[in-house]
């Protein structure tokens, strides 16, 4: 069973349709003990990082998304999700994100329009079970004003170019995330979703 996070933020139907949609059952959850049984849990994410970390304090979820991902189960941050793992995030101030992941989060400092909007290539960097099966520099689509950046370039798997070159895909053992929408990025997000399923503790 697939445990998605409901914390309050984030499009969370529509990930768990396209779990459902690759046949696999998909729960919203934010019981603990929902997600201490659940063999993969995944932590969506659209809006603020100061919200979502303060959403999570408030429904008693940093420790639980700590057990699982100490339990060596598959864990999935999706957008916002992604940004979570790391240690802080300077969106409109400075917030502490949750330190699985070493590193931060930046807001765009280009020339180009922001936030980034759209269809984007993402482009391997190593090989992960996550990407297994999507094609090189293939398509997704992303919706976003800040980016993660690894104190670790190990935790890098796929970047994306938008002015500049950002993590779009980040994992390390168990642990994993993307910045862009899978449920909104066709056959790639789907492959990357079922990747993920069928992943083993």
């Amino acid at each position: 069973m697939i445990a998605i996070i409901d914390y309050g933020m984030g499009n969370l139907r529509s990930v768990q349709k396209a779990f459902q949609h690759i046949g696999q059952e998909a729960v919203l959850t934010r019981d603990t003990s929902i997600l201490d049984d659940a063999s993969h849990v995944v932590l969506p994410g659209v809006g603020a990082f100061g919200d979502a970390m303060d959403s999570l304090r408030a429904l008693d979820l940093i420790a639980p998304i700590q057990s699982t991902v100490q339990s060596g189960r598959p864990f999935l941050g999706i957008c916002v999700g992604l940004q979570l793992l790391f240690e802080e995030s300077e969106e409109m101030g400075r917030h502490a994100g949750l330190g699985i992941f070493p590193g931060k989060v930046v807001q765009f400092r280009i020339s180009g329009k922001v936030p980034h909007i759209g269809w984007n290539q993402i482009h391997r960097k190593r090989e992960s079970p996550l990407l297994a099966g999507v094609p090189e520099d293939g398509f997704a689509y992303f919706v976003h004003s800040y980016y993660v950046v690894p104190s670790d370039p190990g935790l890098v798997l796929a970047t994306t170019d938008y002015e500049i070159d950002f993590v779009s895909v980040a994992g390390r053992q168990n642990v994993f995330g993307i910045q862009f929408h899978p449920e909104k990025s066709q056959d790639n997000g789907l492959r990357i979703l079922k990747n993920f399923a069928e992943m083993n503790s």
